[in-house]
């Protein structure tokens, strides 16, 4: 069975480019960043075509939605990388950094919520390309969801953020219906109509949206929408389900902050090999999410970014 000839330096410097070795062989897989698993026709093309030529051509997804192609012999790399850029693609999404974003298809499902293809490449271009040279204790993911069906798992990612449509309940409009359709298109069973009057329990809603302009006499009409967001969730040796922090936020500037907070607070307190949600249980949530509400982790982010920390982070892949 054939094994790397190359340098062990020379193997962690095209992995950090987004190559991996194929187990026994003496060829590498490359990782394509697809932003948030959306490619056009000509780049899956181009994928194809290099595939072919570089590649054993054959071609698979990851749990990032990133594309790999397999079989790429070491001196063929250089090569394959500028066949990709010819249709804007590029390698990466390795190391203890921020990770490819994951969403999912929020934009086009009918129970989408928020525009999840645009927040994701904003994510994208402001965190995983803004802070690609920032080191980090271990890999940093983050996961984009539509709705509170939770498709794409943002709650097991290190950040998560899910789109919520919290409902207007206009109590004078209801008329306590024997059947009511509010309480009827409820899929968690929040609402239910009790002496005469239609009640939403606050704790069990989840705000899908499902029920708006579903009452007969307009009593819910309209609703907010807004961005829940869960931190510390991981999956793999060590599982985690991330903790909702106990706000809503109604504005996508707050969200995308919050996740800058998240990262800056993985940076300066997390300790080199531990996962965020390690970092979270060492620390304390109610600590993590004061932190993450304030402003001071912003007002220091160039101190904390420039900081020499974590060298060498734990990520393995």
């Amino acid at each position: 069975m054939a094994t790397l000839t190359i340098s062990p330096e020379e193997e962690k410097r095209v992995k950090a480019l987004g190559f991996l070795s194929n187990r026994g062989t003496d060829n590498f897989s490359g990782r394509i960043i697809t932003i948030n698993g959306k490619i056009t026709a000509d780049q899956m093309k181009c994928i194809s075509e290099a595939a072919n030529l570089y590649g054993n051509g054959i071609v698979t997804l990851t749990t990032r939605l990133t594309i790999e192609v397999q079989g790429i012999p070491f001196e063929k790399i250089e090569e394959f990388r500028t066949h990709l850029s010819k249709a804007g693609l590029v390698t990466g999404g390795t190391g203890s950094k921020v990770r490819p974003v994951v969403a999912c298809k929020g934009t086009t499902c009918q129970y989408g919520l928020l525009d999840a293809f645009a927040i994701s490449e904003e994510i994208h271009d402001r965190f995983y390309v803004g802070y690609n040279t920032v080191k980090l204790p271990h890999k940093f993911k983050i996961a984009v969801g539509g709705c509170p069906n939770n498709c794409v798992k943002p709650d097991l990612n290190d950040i998560g953020i899910i789109g919520q449509m919290t409902p207007v309940f206009e109590e004078d409009c209801c008329n306590g219906c024997k059947k009511c359709s509010v309480e009827t298109a409820c899929p968690v069973g929040a609402a239910k109509v009790v002496d005469g009057i239609l009640e939403i329990d606050e704790e069990a809603c989840n705000n899908c949206g499902r029920c708006i302009g579903k009452c007969r006499f307009d009593a819910i009409e309209e609703g907010v929408p807004g961005f829940k967001i869960y931190i510390g969730g991981r999956w793999g040796k060590r599982i985690a389900i991330g903790k909702a922090l106990n706000k809503v936020f109604t504005t996508k500037e707050e969200a995308l902050d919050v996740i800058e907070k998240a990262i800056l607070l993985f940076r300066e307190q997390g300790k080199t090999g531990e996962r965020f949600s390690t970092t979270i249980e060492r620390i304390g949530f109610e600590n993590v999410e004061a932190q993450l509400l304030a402003n001071d982790l912003l007002d220091r982010k160039q101190e904390i970014v420039d900081a020499k920390l974590h060298l060498v982070g734990g990520a393995t892949c």
